[in-house]
């Protein structure tokens, strides 16, 4: 019974020393990207506000008019806001979930999803299994989304008049 316990903490180890290894190799992945991403960052700091501020701004411009003026049934755009929630996720190094992408939409859950499969239809979207959870499935901007959406935060300008 010793030895048994001793074979089951063994594996025990040796699980865990896999899990760790694959959180490592995942962590190396995120960094990288975020590396980049902040280069990119930084090159645009001096020229005014980030892509990223850009698209945050848009997106609470956005949740602020609902409550003042009218919900979502007055100024609904659902894959609007999901491509910005989507890039602001994007360009955070971030993972997002289906179910996450829908409350982005701000609008209801099955508003939320069909405009998920309009969005991956116009090959705007993609869907991946989770590779930590098989039972959820994530979603991200395309690359040819990401780089129309950064065109189109590109030439915004902010209110001091720079792009």
């Amino acid at each position: 019974m010793i030895e048994n316990g001793a074979e089951g903490f063994s594996s025990e180890i040796a699980d865990l020393a896999e899990q760790l290894s694959q959180i490592a190799k995942d962590l190396l992945g995120v960094a990288s990207h975020g590396e980049i991403a902040h280069e990119r960052q930084n090159t645009q700091a001096t020229a005014g506000p980030t892509l990223l501020e850009r698209a945050e701004r848009l997106y609470a411009d956005r949740r602020q008019r609902s409550p003042l003026i009218g919900g979502y049934e007055l100024f609904g755009e659902p894959a609007w806001d999901i491509l910005l929630d989507l890039y602001i996720a994007h360009a955070r190094g971030k993972v997002v979930s289906v179910s996450s992408a829908c409350i982005g939409s701000a609008a209801p859950p099955t508003t939320g999803l069909r405009w998920l499969g309009i969005l991956q239809q116009e090959g705007l979207v993609l869907r991946e299994n989770d590779p930590q959870d098989q039972r959820r499935v994530n979603v991200r901007l395309s690359p040819d989304a990401i780089t129309r959406l950064e065109t189109y935060l590109s030439g915004l300008t902010d209110k001091s008049g720079k792009q």
